[in-house]
């Protein structure tokens, strides 16, 4: 017989929220970032670029992720310094919430099929911020009136970075829409999050022969 985790019986126990708020500010953007690493993937999100709130919506819906994003940013020149700015705070607000990464399972994997899209990605909470991608070449330029399709490896860049994990993605074969191959490797970003920074009743300390991540 498998015994449910200690929280579960012993409300008193149970582990603190993982939560974080970053607020930042320069001449060319202002921003909040909240989120809530065991929440239930509630989200609002206002960049100012619409495709990039659709993606971010995705992301928490499917992460299970609660998430936050109010920004306002220098769009008469173009999305380029509030996408990568609200990516940045994403992903110093993921890092705060985990903390010292005490029972989390660390690794985390997902396929998904985006009609058709196939899209991978893989994370390692490791602490040691590195960034693998591969999508197809000559895809369409623009997604909507103000996304770049090139922003893309850039927002998964900056928030691995910043976050401080490995990630590697890639789409496996692409059809002929940019909307979904863009939209698949935020799902697959998502799920392999969801289990990634999910807590493992059989872990006590931090999944590291180091001891620290």
């Amino acid at each position: 017989m498998i015994s449910a985790p200690f929280w579960e019986t012993d409300p008193m126990t149970a582990p603190a929220r993982r939560t974080a708020r970053v607020e930042r500010a320069t001449s060319e953007t202002k921003l909040v970032v909240e989120l809530d690493l065991d929440g239930t993937g509630t989200s609002s999100i206002s960049t100012g670029v619409g495709f990039y709130d659709h993606m971010l919506t995705a992301l928490s819906k499917h992460s299970g992720i609660d998430l936050t994003v109010q920004a306002d940013g220098d769009l008469h020149i173009d999305a380029h310094h509030t996408v990568e700015d609200v990516a940045i705070a994403l992903g110093q607000a993921f890092a705060e919430a985990l903390g010292d990464k005490r029972g989390i399972t660390r690794y985390g994997d997902a396929t998904i099929p985006m009609d058709e899209v196939l899209a991978q990605a893989a994370v390692d909470l490791s602490g040691r911020p590195y960034f693998v991608h591969a999508e197809p070449e000559g895809m369409t330029p623009m997604i909507g009136p103000d996304y770049p399709t090139s922003l893309t490896k850039h927002v998964l860049e900056s928030f691995a970075f910043n976050a401080r994990i490995s990630l590697h993605v890639r789409v496996l074969y692409a059809g002929r829409d940019a909307h979904h191959i863009v939209e698949g490797q935020f799902k697959a970003l998502a799920r392999a999050l969801r289990q990634a920074v999910a807590l493992d009743p059989r872990v006590t300390d931090v999944p590291s022969t180091k001891g620290a991540l």
